[in-house]
């Protein structure tokens, strides 16, 4: 089937009525994205994140007069005489093809790979996690979780156990696993992880070794050897009090989902309780590790 895409220049005041509206006259879809390529960070629970300059981008039936669309914004004053628009053929695909073939196998260290379930494991001797690509959670692509990765395969975790706080889609704790870490907790705010987690960790037979508990269920006498935050850097300094309570004496912390000209920030807050190793930086995103004082 061939469709036909309408983009339109907005503000992230107007972006979500306006895309209510398009639904309205008859868009099959309708999506956001950031006119200025800022990275797109997942929302809380209910949250819609905009930005100062978005693009909306609605998707119709080919045989839309899309004229008659672009009157009907107009008369809805979603478009003025100044508003820019484009609207284009979209060449008719199997997606769903297309973007299974977008993903490879990922080899983070020397011995962990992360792996699409369709497919081939490149080494059947490697460590490999088999993690499918859903909304909104960590798949390893992201520069913040590829750091994560390497540092856990780095690491000794034979008989360790590991926290992954704002686990998503618990790949950082399934890859701990997998890596030899006697146990696992994943601890995130969003139900949607949780359930991801635990699906995640079924697929990998290692969910009998994992324990998940939203933030507000979380016990207050949680202790990890090993404790792995890939969120962000405001919440990660406003954290500081919950995380550092996390790690046990002698226990290693990995921190990221850190901007690079972030990191001095998040360092001073946690330079008080950790000997902190030099920070690790990665397309302009970085790591922050270090040891229980």
């Amino acid at each position: 089937m061939a469709w036909i895409q309408i983009r339109i220049n907005s503000t992230n005041i107007q972006a979500e009525p306006m895309s209510d509206y398009l639904e309205e006259i008859g868009a099959v879809s309708v999506t956001f994205m950031d006119s200025q390529d800022t990275p797109i960070f997942e929302p809380l629970p209910g949250e819609t994140r905009l930005w100062g300059n978005t693009d909306v981008v609605a998707l119709f039936d080919a045989e839309t007069d899309m004229q008659q669309i672009v009157e009907n914004l107009r008369e809805a004053q979603y478009l003025d005489a100044n508003s820019a628009y484009k609207i284009e053929q979209i060449e008719d695909k199997d997606w769903e093809r297309e973007w299974m073939d977008n993903f490879h196998p990922m080899q983070f260290g020397q011995r962990l790979w992360i792996c699409p379930s369709w497919r081939e494991v490149p080494d059947e001797n490697a460590v490999n996690v088999m993690l499918d690509p859903g909304l909104a959670f960590g798949t390893g692509t992201h520069p913040t979780t590829a750091l994560c990765l390497e540092w856990l395969d780095g690491l000794d975790l034979t008989n360790k156990t590991v926290i992954d706080f704002g686990c998503g889609s618990g790949i950082l704790a399934i890859a701990a696993l997998k890596l030899g870490a006697k146990s696992a907790i994943g601890i995130d705010i969003d139900p949607q992880a949780i359930l991801a987690s635990r699906n995640n960790a079924e697929q990998n037979g290692v969910a009998d070794r994992l324990q998940l508990f939203l933030s507000d269920d979380q016990p207050t006498d949680l202790k990890a050897d090993v404790v792995v935050a890939n969120i962000l850097a405001g919440p990660l300094k406003a954290l500081y009090p919950v995380i550092s309570q996390l790690v046990n004496t002698n226990g290693v912390l990995g921190l990221s989902g850190i901007l690079a000209t972030q990191a001095s920030s998040v360092c001073e807050a946690y330079a008080q309780k950790f000997a902190l190793e030099p920070v690790q930086e990665r397309e302009e995103w970085c790591r922050i590790t270090g040891k229980i004082k």
